[in-house]
């Protein structure tokens, strides 16, 4: 029985994607300074929250997409989360508006 050694070079190994890191970084970071502007200046009403609701939908899917790969699979795949998703978002609207706690 022969021992065959595995020795590995510098070319089997992957070179970190940094770029990719700090683009999903400054975006979120961006997307999240909006919020606070608006948070800050834009008085207490339902364009502020529909505002809010929008962009924290708009933060989640990107964050979906990005660090749990979403956005590299099939487009059923994709559906199949989505739709549900939007029935909640939809539901959770609908009770509050329902509930009387919308401005």
């Amino acid at each position: 029985m022969a021992h065959v050694a595995h020795e590995t070079s510098e070319k089997e190994i992957a070179a970190p994607n940094t770029g990719a890191i700090w683009k999903t970084f400054w975006i979120l970071l961006i997307l999240t300074a909006i919020e606070f502007v608006i948070a800050f200046t834009m008085p207490a009403n339902t364009l502020r929250v529909a505002i809010f609701c929008g962009m924290t939908i708009v933060k989640a899917f990107y964050i979906v997409g990005e660090f749990m790969h979403l956005k590299h699979e099939v487009k059923s795949l994709i559906w199949m989360i989505l739709v549900p998703t939007l029935f909640v978002v939809w539901l959770l609207v609908a009770l509050i508006y329902e509930g009387g706690h919308m401005y």
